[in-house]
């Protein structure tokens, strides 16, 4: 902590969307600034499930912390995980050191949601890391592989079965890529069956698809779906996986599909991190674990604590918690980082308004939907925007300029470049407890 004549030191914790843009904003600021992450890297999650269906590799989406905040002379970064957050002694508390701060930014973001059911994880993995995106790259490029290798046809069709639980944005995505890795990509590849035989379902439980969008866009992702072969159960909920069937139930009728590929993009949930702030005060935090804050993003009795990005529950602007989304916490984290500069001068600065500047979702090939600026799109135009404006906040224009050839030869060849099988097991494992 600061001392007389010290400089103001703000810690971050968390270095995605809203700890990188809280740590860019204070880049010229009069302070001492260390950034606190368990990677040492920034991660694009947009793009995350493109590296998931083998059309990028993890380093196009990956950016180092300490190449991004290079020439922040006054930043310090820390690989190192959170075990603790003091309040009273203004300690964060790490596996490596303790670090005292004058004002602390909480931006850790959330995890895989499994309503209770965590025992699903090992048949079912999410797509929040890149260790998680590399499981499911093997696991649907390893199914083709062993439906090439077995005589059983009931075997097969086991294999051939694709699985996406999840209606959002991330469910979207990762059903229409399978479905063109199934219908394009590896068409030709295979000898002993056709990989357009392949059967991809994805679930939903809600009326529709992506429920945050219009209904007429939902309406539209999911005749795009069906163009692409996807077959789509809304209504529908899971109350069972294991590693060789997932049971369903749609109102009173339950039903169980046999396969070894389940995909999970069902839910999030807060960081762990939120109970660390809490602490004793249960109160502090809704259903989901996510931080109750202030109109200026504080803790409330802790006004130089920010909680930001997935990790806040900020109810004011709408009456309901501000979406999930990289563009709340970017916004969010360019907020507070001015706040606290205000602060140090004795000035206030405008309270925090969210700017919906739209929202996209992408099915596949020259095929997405969205809002931009309350102006609906879909096909071709909703994916170029797509295309252009994740290209524009990728970190590093190193990576901007791979991703962008990367996009433009996957869409005259059809091709993924990035189709690499990694942790193979020789055979295939006889408890799935224990698939990473």
């Amino acid at each position: 902590m600061s001392g007389a004549g010290e400089l103001h030191h703000i810690v971050i914790i968390g270095g995605g969307f809203g700890g990188l843009n809280a740590a860019k904003e204070l880049k010229h600021a009069p302070v001492h600034l260390t950034l606190i992450d368990r990677r040492n890297l920034h991660l694009f999650q947009p793009l995350l499930y493109q590296v998931a269906t083998g059309g990028l590799s993890p380093g196009d989406i990956a950016a180092p912390l300490r190449v991004v905040l290079r020439s922040n002379k006054s930043a310090r970064i820390y690989m190192a995980e959170v075990t603790g957050i003091d309040k009273e002694k203004k300690q964060v508390q790490t596996d490596q050191k303790v670090i005292g701060y004058d004002s602390l930014i909480v931006a850790a973001g959330s995890v895989n949601h499994y309503f209770g059911h965590d025992e699903w994880r090992p048949f079912a993995p999410g797509l929040k890391s890149i260790e998680e995106a590399l499981d499911i790259r093997k696991r649907i490029l390893t199914s083709f592989e062993r439906a090439e290798m077995t005589d059983d046809e009931n075997l097969r069709r086991e294999l051939l079965t694709f699985v996406i639980v999840g209606g959002g944005p991330t469910g979207v995505e990762l059903a229409g890529s399978v479905a063109e890795i199934a219908n394009h990509t590896i068409r030709k590849d295979y000898r002993n069956f056709d990989p357009g035989s392949a059967k991809i379902l994805l679930i939903e439980g809600v009326d529709r698809l992506l429920p945050a969008f219009p209904p007429d866009l939902s309406a539209a992702c999911e005749k795009m779906l069906n163009e692409l072969g996807v077959d789509v159960m809304t209504g529908t909920f899971v109350t069972s996986i294991n590693g060789h069937e997932v049971r369903l139930k749609k109102e009173n009728q339950e039903s169980t599909l046999k396969t070894q590929c389940v995909l999970w993009g069902a839910g999030i949930k807060a960081s762990p991190l939120g109970k660390m702030i809490a602490g004793t005060n249960e109160k502090l935090l809704d259903k989901s674990g996510r931080v109750f804050v202030e109109k200026d993003m504080s803790v409330p009795g802790y006004p130089e604590v920010f909680v930001i990005g997935d990790l806040a529950n900020y109810p004011y602007q709408t009456g309901e918690p501000l979406p999930g989304l990289a563009p709340v916490a970017m916004q969010q984290g360019r907020h507070v980082a001015k706040l606290i500069l205000a602060r140090l001068k004795n000035k206030t600065i405008k309270p925090f308004k969210y700017i919906d500047k739209g929202t996209l979702a992408t099915i596949g090939r020259s095929r997405a939907v969205g809002t931009v600026w309350k102006f609906k799109f879909k096909g071709f135009i909703a994916w170029f925007l797509w295309l252009t404006i994740h290209l524009r906040y990728i970190t590093g224009h190193q990576n901007r300029i791979l991703v962008l050839i990367q996009w433009a030869w996957n869409y005259f060849t059809w091709a993924r470049v990035a189709r690499v099988i990694t942790n193979v097991y020789e055979h295939p494992p006889d408890d799935y407890s224990k698939v990473k």
